[in-house]
């Protein structure tokens, strides 16, 4: 689980840069030329990066995949009650 960083204050530079300072840059794993995602959510600007939303979709995912069911076995067993109809 990634720690919590005391909010810091930062300032908006020519050209709308802004700068991630070393302790956000390190919790997240950033160097430089790395991509980050960023999204406006209820008035907030966020910065993820691909890896966390990665994880994030696949956690959503797991939820529905775990259920013990086999979607495989379903959707052929879709498949032939289909072919039977023919």
């Amino acid at each position: 689980m990634m720690k919590n960083i005391a909010p810091v204050s930062v300032r908006i530079t020519r050209g709308g840069r802004v700068v991630i300072p070393a302790g956000y840059r390190h919790a997240l794993g950033l160097k430089e030329g790395d991509e980050v995602l960023l999204s406006l959510v209820e008035g907030e600007v966020r910065l993820t990066t691909r890896l966390h939303e990665l994880r994030r979709a696949q956690e959503l995912v797991a939820k529905y995949a775990n259920t013990g069911e086999q979607w495989s076995d379903e959707l052929i067993a879709e498949r032939r009650a289909e072919a039977a109809r023919e």
